[in-house]
């Protein structure tokens, strides 16, 4: 994606050159030659003006308004032009992988050895190292220095005391209406309760489904309404269970032990506490 904005920029730097410089030069130059500067004199003068006028716009409209408008606004230029871009890459992927073949050829012929984008990896223990720094020299906030630290402690770390015992575990029958979803969820103050048994749920029902059910006056149970949730081994890290978690675009995970018996369960919400909440 760099290699692609780089060519991108490179493009556009040339095709202005070749377009607009000639156009603004060729403009300029009888009003100069008419002041009485010479005609060898008044072109280089409009070149020269016409040179400054194109790099001045390219920079200022072509690379730093756009640079601060992503900034300002990162969600909403990503959503615009990330598919654009891709296409542009996907397009030019063999002119950059030949740029990229030759800029690795000249560097051999120096003896620097090439190396590849995140041939690198940092390991948490330097990412803590790096944060601790960063705070010494008061490169961030202290509010700032505790959520990271606790991220990279928690990253491995066991979802086992997160995890809410069959128990604790709120569920309605899985022939419930509508109706019956919603009075559950408000007497528990949940918006997701698992349908069925909580040793060998079906699934978790959201009460917006129940809400939309009941206002299109469909009559469907809460199986019906129930989606299905990941399972994940008792001994699963914070950062793994929160990526599949995500993966499965679910809130809830079921536990399950190796005998296939439920263990319980773990919501994405006390996952990023652990994460992102400092002890």
């Amino acid at each position: 994606m760099l290699a692609g904005a780089q060519l991108a920029i490179t493009l556009c730097s040339l095709g202005l050159g070749v377009v607009s410089e000639p156009l603004i030069a060729s403009t300029l130059t009888p009003l100069f030659h008419a002041v009485g500067l010479p005609e060898a004199a008044a072109h280089a003068v409009a070149f020269v003006i016409a040179l400054a006028v194109v790099t001045f716009l390219h920079m200022v409209l072509g690379e730093m308004a756009p640079k601060s408008w992503a900034i300002a606004h990162p969600e909403r230029s990503a959503t615009l032009l990330a598919l654009p871009f891709r296409a542009f890459t996907l397009l030019v992927r063999p002119l950059i992988s030949a740029l990229n073949a030759v800029s690795n050829g000249l560097l051999r012929l120096v003896k620097v050895r090439p190396r590849e984008e995140g041939a690198n990896p940092r390991t948490p223990e330097q990412l803590q190292h790096l944060v601790a720094e960063s705070r010494r020299l008061g490169l961030i906030e202290a509010n700032d220095h505790a959520v990271l630290s606790q991220a990279l402690r928690a990253t491995h770390a066991d979802i086992t005391p997160l995890i809410i015992p069959p128990g604790q575990i709120i569920a309605v029958p899985a022939a419930a209406t509508a109706q019956q979803v919603i009075d559950a969820c408000l007497r528990a103050q949940r918006s997701r309760l698992l349908v069925g048994s909580p040793a060998d749920p079906a699934g978790v029902v959201h009460i917006r489904d129940a809400y939309l059910a009941r206002k299109r006056g469909t009559d469907v149970t809460a199986a019906q309404l129930a989606y299905r949730i990941p399972a994940l081994p008792p001994g699963t890290s914070v950062a793994d269970a929160v990526a599949r978690l995500r993966a499965a675009r679910s809130q809830i995970a079921l536990i399950r032990a190796d005998d296939g018996a439920t263990a319980g369960i773990v919501s994405l919400d006390d996952l990023l506490t652990t994460l992102l909440v400092p002890a």
